[in-house]
């Protein structure tokens, strides 16, 4: 509980960076909004009864001063209705606003390599974070946040106005709505706590299997789970239900609560008021006016119940979002290493979030500038976590990682729904068309990209469909061509790739590549063979290293899969 409400500190301090005078304005315009309609009830209620008592008798008629009473009641009915529509104006846009600055701060914190590599295994859990548990915290301020201090300026105000009547019953209706109001609606807060987490646990599990349905049908039909799978979704879609029916049963006990107390708050009003003005204490307009306040008192609180209720779900998106709030421009401070080397590693262990061990283990390895490394080995031995440390995409758990700037061409490379030019604009917006097509022609692409009907404005469709795998991969090593980095990080650069156009791409990347220092992840011979040292890692250590022109770097050459 406590580190759930730790972690709304960081919202609640980029609500006040973002919006912090609009939002306090907004808070301001409720309260004005909550007075305005109490006082209004209240002098209208004593204005009608001073006026029907006034008009039984001529003199009293005649001295009644309707004036200042029905001005009052036109300027507050005008204030209350000018205070609500400037609240509901300034509290939504800031919200909004901060909403969207929000969203910005994620995807600055999700762009980092660590969290982009971890993201992009489950997509649909990003699509969650900036959807649902982006929208779960407007309730932090619209429903928690400014209800709670209206709640208690009108727990004040009622205080204060019932005292006019009589200062003890004013005290005691005041620590009664305190007590019970605030009581109830931190009881309620508690009691939605787990099922507003169930809530939103099933909901998301209900949209990621409904996407891992649509987009995997084909291999799930293919293995026969396409029933399992929608059992599954069944079954989130109960826990769903379920939840809800425990979230309605509160928050029907909590109006329950309110109705009772605010029912026992205008009883005891009615029984005062009676007593005093049988006493001659106060008269009946007064009374009028103790009673239209005792009903309208516990309405403020009422909006506290709907915020409470979805409190869990405000207190889980804050807890998965905070960490991601890093300050715009903010990123992990790279350490650059010593001068004449592209990378150095230093006793290194690292490994991807949730392996039971370490992928790398007291790892020391060097390129200088302008070398060319091969990394080899059997699947699952640690070259595409090496690639990965020097990335950015993971980091050390222990010992020192120092690289020069990079370009990473992965196993997985993105391509998007958008032509052809701007897939590799994302590299370099500013090129133009001849450095495009100078990239293209590096990567072995240039040809079939002249063949398509718009060239380089032709469209490709989700994930570069329109191309072929070994197009879509020369695309993205394209794209790699244009980055002008020192260092390169290639994992298996010409997979998927027939041997002719294979070798092509490689003497085309050893040319444009002169100067810049590689590193090559690789089980393929041509690409090993493209390298200047090969280093062989074995359960995440190094085994063997060579250089070339050696026995040992034509032996490791020769353990690799042929062309």
């Amino acid at each position: 509980m406590r580190s759930s409400f730790n972690a709304l500190l960081p919202l609640v301090r980029l609500f006040w960076i973002e919006r912090g005078a609009s939002l306090a304005l907004g808070a301001g315009l409720s309260g004005l909004a909550m007075l305005a309609g109490g006082g209004l009830l209240g002098l209208s209620g004593w204005f009608i009864t001073a006026s029907a008592f006034a008009g039984l008798t001529v003199a009293t008629a005649a001295v009644f001063d309707v004036f200042m009473p029905s001005a009052g009641i036109r300027l507050l009915a005008i204030g209350r209705t000018a205070a609500r529509y400037g609240e509901r104006l300034v509290t939504h846009d800031a919200t909004l606003r901060v909403l969207a600055a929000l969203r910005e701060r994620l995807f600055r914190g999700w762009a980092e390599p660590s969290a982009a590599a971890a993201m992009i295994r489950r997509p649909a859990k990003l699509l969650f974070r900036l959807t649902n548990d982006v929208d779960a915290l407007d309730s932090l301020y619209l429903r928690v946040l400014v209800p709670a201090a209206v709640a208690v300026l009108a727990a004040i105000a009622v205080t204060i106005a019932l005292c006019f009547i009589d200062p003890l019953f004013g005290i005691l209706a005041g620590v009664w709505l305190v007590a019970l109001c605030l009581g109830l609606s931190l009881v309620a807060a508690r009691l939605a706590l787990k099922p507003g987490r169930r809530r939103a646990h099933a909901m998301e599990a209900l949209r990621a299997r409904a996407i891992d349905l649509v987009a995997g049908q084909s291999d799930l039909a293919m293995a026969g789970q396409l029933q399992a799978q929608r059992t599954a979704i069944v079954e989130a879609d109960q826990r769903l239900a379920a939840a809800d029916n425990a979230l309605n049963r509160i928050d029907s006990g909590v109006a329950a609560g309110f109705s009772l107390g605010s029912t026992f708050l205008l009883t005891a009003t009615l029984l005062v008021v009676a007593m005093l003005a049988r006493q001659g204490t106060i008269g009946a307009p007064a009374a009028a006016f103790a009673l239209l306040i005792a009903f309208a008192a516990t309405e403020p609180f009422a909006a506290l119940r709907r915020g409470a209720l979805e409190l869990g779900r405000t207190l889980l998106a804050a807890r998965r979002i905070a960490p991601r709030l890093s300050p715009p421009g903010a990123s992990r401070p790279r350490i650059e290493p010593i001068a004449g080397y592209a990378f150095q590693l230093d006793a290194v262990a690292a490994g991807h979030e949730g392996a039971s061990r370490p992928a790398l283990r007291d790892l020391s390895l060097s390129l200088p500038v302008g070398g060319r490394l091969a990394i080899v080995g059997s699947s699952g031995v640690g070259k595409s976590t090496l690639l990965a440390l020097l990335a950015g995409e993971i980091t050390a758990t222990s010992g020192t990682v120092a690289s020069q700037p990079h370009a990473t061409l992965t196993q997985r490379s993105e391509l998007f729904r958008d032509t052809v030019r701007s897939n590799l604009k994302l590299a370099a917006p500013h090129a133009d068309d001849n450095r495009l097509l100078d990239a293209l022609a590096a990567a072995g692409l240039l040809d079939d990209i002249a063949a398509l009907p718009h060239g380089l404005s032709t469209q490709l469709g989700e994930g570069g469909s329109g191309l072929s795998g070994g197009q879509l991969r020369r695309l993205a090593l394209a794209r790699l061509l244009l980055r002008d980095t020192p260092l390169w990080l290639l994992d298996e650069p010409t997979e998927g790739l027939d041997a002719a156009t294979a070798g092509a791409v490689l003497a085309r990347l050893a040319a444009v590549a002169d100067g810049r220092s590689l590193v090559i992840a690789t089980h393929i011979r041509r690409e090993a063979a493209l390298a200047d040292r090969i280093v062989a890692l074995d359960d995440g250590r190094i085994t063997a290293v060579a250089a070339r022109g050696t026995p040992e770097f034509e032996m490791l050459l020769d353990r690799l899969r042929p062309d």
